[in-house]
């Protein structure tokens, strides 16, 4: 690295640093002065923490944009690693395990700092412990594996491809310890923990994207790599990544700014918060510091690069200023990471909210009892409602302008349809149906039945997958792969054959409907903070796979004719119905003691609200076959016109040869016919 880039590495990383201090004393996260005769964990460990954990995520987001090298700059997935990518890979080695011993050194200091034990009386037993009972020492031995597995695993990367899975992996490992952090322990446990995890993966990836344009594909550095390895280095193809990253960073800018809000309000309490704590004053800064970063960020898209692709000569003066903004970006970002690390160690004003196990069970208050006005007005924050609105609807519609700009129309039936269904499931998840969902078997089966039944087949007929091969960009680069090939690819792949096969999308929605109600996974899952988003999830997606293979327009493998699909859907069906009648009949109540922990006031015959519950399955379990009978018969008539105008078509332009030839055949037996 060259000296220039080296002093701009450390200023960052002392921006971050200073920001980090700063917080924390200003917010009440640095080491108080305890009173005499409490335990102490000492100074070491009260400023070591925060640092260790800054140096981790340092460390890890280095890794992400080092992985991110090969996918910035390559033509295809399959396309071997060549000079930077493979200078910028092997650096992975050494990150991965520095990062590694980086995070086992957090966990003593953890330990150190959650038992109040000074680091000197720290004993092995006591410390493995922790690692192996305590979430706080889970999360971290897990984050050290997979952290050392990225390093191993980096000496092994040939491809891009495989690079591709690495850098998953590297993502993965920075979000252990979200899951135990503040979040964890704040109301709206799944809001908070979601918002969180999409927060640190969006900015791991867009600080990562920066770190590779200015330290592995600036000049001088890209040019020593190429000397090493034999590769090229140019400015076409830096201009190239940068091009390539702009998109993507749009989109981390967007969930992070998102994300970012919806976290910092779970943990506030309210919005006036901001200006009257330290931990409100720490969100502020860093909300105002991701804000620099956008607008720098903007400008150096619009203006630097748009100049950088007009000539060489272009190219070769706005060298200069690219690297002169990223730099200035990057050191932006050290600042929000240091900031980031401080509102963990910074106690937030909503301290811990719950009164009572109820409480600690839903991540917030026990609602009323309902009726039709509450089950209507009713609302409370869910992670996949907001997931579905936010990312959902913007996508989709993201999708639908990149078409109308290249003049290209998109059905209106087809974006009304999948709103409808962005529209149920938030109302399954965020609305009055998602709120009692939680506290009552007969809601939490009605919300069933809309996520896994009803609005997957809106969401199928909006055609997302359809909508995303004509919007997404292709190559920039001849004879290479974009976005678009990447999804075709996925669609065809032998993990699609296996996953979108008639026989696995029945199977699934089938047995994991039994799997889940029959073994006690529900009463384990609605237990645990983030148990019933997976289930939702786990609803959502299973519905969605099964109606796509059913009414879907998606070039997917194994896509069987309508006869095949309608047999499909009278096979089905029948199991839904069979598992409704059976729990109406059952004697035991489903996740009997997560109910009793509820102690709910009203509803109070657990086995009677699971009764009704069964009885709505079973009933309302034929509207979801009449429509998908409805969506079928129709596709299947408008399928068979279609097939008759190109005959049509076909016939005009051979003059009817096939009908003539047909003639002339039965012509020729008729008259042998006679002759015999």
């Amino acid at each position: 690295m060259s000296r220039p880039r080296t002093v701009g590495a450390a200023g960052a990383l002392a921006a971050g640093l200073v920001a980090l201090l700063v917080l924390l004393v200003h917010g009440g996260g640095s080491p108080q002065p305890v009173p005499a005769g409490l335990p102490d964990p000492g100074a070491v460990t009260g400023w070591g923490l925060p640092l260790v954990g800054y140096a981790s995520l340092v460390l890890g987001v280095l890794a992400v944009g080092s992985l991110l090298v090969p996918a910035l700059t390559a033509d295809r997935p399959d396309q071997r690693l060549a000079g930077r990518s493979v200078a910028a890979v092997r650096l992975v080695r050494r990150l991965g395990l520095a990062w590694a011993v980086v995070v086992l050194a957090e966990l003593v200091l953890t330990f150190s700092d959650q038992f109040a034990v000074p680091l000197g009386d720290v004993r092995w037993s006591e410390l493995s412990g922790f690692a192996r009972q305590v979430d706080q020492g889970q999360a971290l031995l897990v984050q050290a594996f997979v952290a050392l597995l990225v390093g191993l695993a980096s000496r092994w990367v040939l491809t891009v491809r495989e690079s591709g899975f690495v850098l998953a992996l590297a993502l993965v490992g920075l979000l252990p310890p979200v899951l135990t952090g503040h979040s964890a322990a704040s109301g709206s446990h799944d809001t908070a923990v979601v918002s969180l995890l999409l927060h640190v993966g969006a900015a791991a990836v867009w600080a990562g994207g920066v770190v590779a344009l200015w330290w592995h594909l600036g000049p001088r550095a890209a040019d020593r790599a190429a000397v090493r390895t034999g590769g090229s280095a140019s400015d076409e193809a830096r201009a190239r990544a940068a091009s390539r990253f702009s998109g993507l960073a749009a989109w981390c800018l967007g969930l992070v700014v998102a994300s970012g809000v919806v976290n910092a309000l779970v943990r506030l309490g309210s919005p006036t918060e901001v200006l009257t704590t330290g931990y409100g004053h720490g969100v502020l800064a860093k909300l105002l510091v991701v804000a620099a970063v956008a607008v720098l960020a903007a400008r150096l898209r619009r203006g630097v690069l748009a100049r950088a692709g007009a000539s060489a000569d272009a190219d070769r003066s706005t060298t200069g200023p690219l690297l002169g903004l990223t730099g200035i970006e990057l050191g932006l970002m050290a600042v929000a990471g240091g900031l980031g690390v401080a509102l963990g160690r910074t106690p937030p004003p909503v301290g811990e909210p719950y009164t009572s196990a109820a409480e600690s069970l839903l991540g917030g208050p026990l609602p009323p009892a309902p009726d039709l006005w509450r089950l209507l007005t009713s609302y409370t924050p869910s992670a996949l409602g907001l997931a579905a609105v936010g990312l959902g609807g913007t996508a989709y519609v993201v999708g639908v302008l990149a078409l109308r700009r290249r003049g290209v129309t998109w059905s209106v039936g087809r974006t009304i349809s999948w709103f409808v269904g962005i529209a149920l499931v938030a109302y399954a998840t965020m609305g009055g149906l998602g709120v009692y969902s939680h506290v009552m078997f007969s809601a939490h089966m009605a919300a069933h039945m809309v996520l896994s039944m009803v609005a997957p087949i809106f969401l199928v007929l909006g055609a997302p997958v359809t909508l995303a091969l004509r919007a997404l960009p292709g190559s920039d680069v001849a004879g290479g792969q974009g976005p678009r090939q990447w999804l075709s690819a996925a669609l065809q792949s032998r993990v699609s054959r296996v996953v979108v096969h008639p026989v696995t999308a029945a199977a699934v929605s089938v047995a994991s409907l039994y799997a889940v109600y029959f073994t006690g996974l529900y009463g384990a899952l609605m237990e645990n903070h983030l148990g019933h988003t997976l289930m939702e999830v786990h609803f959502l997606l299973s519905g969605y796979l099964l109606f796509e293979v059913l009414v879907g327009d998606a070039p997917t493998p194994h896509r069987v004719g309508h006869f095949a699909r309608l047999g499909m859907l009278l096979v089905v069906m029948p199991f839904h119905a069979f598992f409704a009648v059976v729990l109406m009949g059952s004697d035991g109540v489903v996740a009997e003691s997560y109910y009793a922990m509820l102690d709910r006031p009203y509803a109070t015959d657990l086995l009677q609200d699971q009764y009704v519950g069964a009885s709505m399955t079973w009933a309302l379990g034929e509207v979801p076959m009449v429509m998908v009978l409805v969506v079928l018969l129709a596709q299947w008539a408008r399928d068979d016109r279609r097939h008759a105008k190109r005959q049509d078509r076909h016939a005009d332009r051979t003059d009817d040869a096939e009908l003539a030839a047909y003639n002339a055949m039965l012509a020729r037996a008729a008259r042998s016919s006679s002759d015999d």
